[in-house]
């Protein structure tokens, strides 16, 4: 059995202290609540309008094949964005103040099809808690033929990882609906799982497989496998838009994937180990930080979870300046390409034999 993973707290506790402060210091001064406000309200509601209103377009609008396919792009695209604006801030209780809203709207993600029960254990706990820690963080196991730690064995498959990783990202939403929350019900079995969680999961299922299949199946004028055809290009879109954001803020060239010792011991401070394995990106693209919910601010997340991604962009200078002040890690690619080709050159060198550092 493994030792129990545990952080040295200990350490840099001034930084700590002065972090901790100097964010809740702008929010005293501000006169700001640490959850959503209407800009947050604005985009929820377009998001979910991006998903919603192409599904009844394709249902109703009476439209040749190819513009329904194209709308089953807007809705993987909202899909997306219902996870990045909604669902996320709400799983992360940082939408409201209230925790009947967050759980109302952390339940978007079992409305397109994922359990939102099972991705709170995946990325709540696993995730951010060990974060890029081999064996303990999952969002480093996508599947068998990627490597995404240096300290995962290597496969010579993994030689061509760099090439194929972008089909593996594009079937990580369609593997959610269909395969992932099942098997997740029995590999998840640290506790036992409530019988209402386990009954919501197979409810939401049915009701998705219904809306998204069966009704177009009986009433659209198109053949079945078209149906399957417009389904699956909706889950590539939105899987690859998903999976391209978190990879970009852990497997990047900067980030470190430390080894726990035999004790199962980090040492070093939790907060501090969240910065030193996390990068933000293009933070100062105002249409990317709106669409990705703050997702390109990483570190800001990971280091405050709690608080509302509408308020990363402003408490990023303080992460930053703190950080600086104590010479803790801050890593940020200032572009978009900039962090794809930095994580797409990881991908490379972790598809090596030898092990990189």
């Amino acid at each position: 059995m493994q030792p129990r993973i545990k952080f040295n707290n200990k350490k840099y506790t001034e930084f700590v202290s002065d972090l901790q402060q100097s964010v809740n210091k702008y929010f005293e001064d501000n006169k700001l609540s640490k959850n959503a406000d209407y800009r947050m309200v604005i985009k929820t509601v377009f998001m979910l309008s991006l998903y919603i209103v192409p599904y009844f377009l394709i249902m109703f609008g009476h439209f040749g094949e190819g513009v329904m396919l194209g709308l089953c792009v807007l809705m993987g695209t909202g899909l997306a964005g219902i996870g990045f604006s909604v669902a996320h801030d709400a799983l992360h209780s940082a939408y409201s103040k209230n925790e009947k809203v967050n759980k109302f709207l952390g339940m978007s993600m079992s409305f397109v099809g994922a359990n939102d029960y099972m991705w709170k254990i995946k990325h709540n706990i696993k995730h951010h808690t060990f974060t890029n820690i081999y064996e303990k963080d999952e969002d480093l196991s996508v599947v068998q033929f990627l490597r995404l730690s240096p300290n995962a064995p290597y496969r010579p498959i993994h030689r061509f990882q760099h090439i194929v990783a972008i089909f593996a990202y594009s079937l990580l939403s369609l593997s959610w609906v269909l395969y992932t929350d099942y098997n997740k019900v029995f590999r998840y079995n640290e506790t036992t799982h409530p019988r209402k969680e386990i009954i919501k999961l197979f409810a939401f299922k049915i009701f998705y497989y219904t809306y998204i299949l069966v009704l177009p199946m009986i009433f659209l004028p198109v053949a079945w496998w078209k149906v399957l055809i417009g389904f699956t290009v909706l889950h590539l879109v939105g899987g690859v838009i998903i999976t391209i954001v978190f990879q970009l803020a852990h497997v990047v060239e900067d980030t470190d994937h430390p080894e726990p010792e035999e004790n199962g011991l980090v040492d070093n401070a939790w907060i501090v180990h969240q910065m030193e394995t996390t990068a933000n990106f293009a933070i100062h693209n105002p249409i990317i930080t709106w669409f990705v919910g703050g997702l390109n601010f990483q570190v800001e997340h990971h280091l405050f979870p709690r608080i509302c991604s509408i308020h990363y962009p402003a408490i990023s200078r303080i992460v930053e300046s703190v950080a600086r002040k104590h010479e803790v890690a801050y890593y940020n690619h200032r572009t978009f390409l900039s962090a794809v080709n930095s994580h797409f050159k990881t991908l490379k060198k972790l598809g090596r034999p030898e092990k990189i550092s």
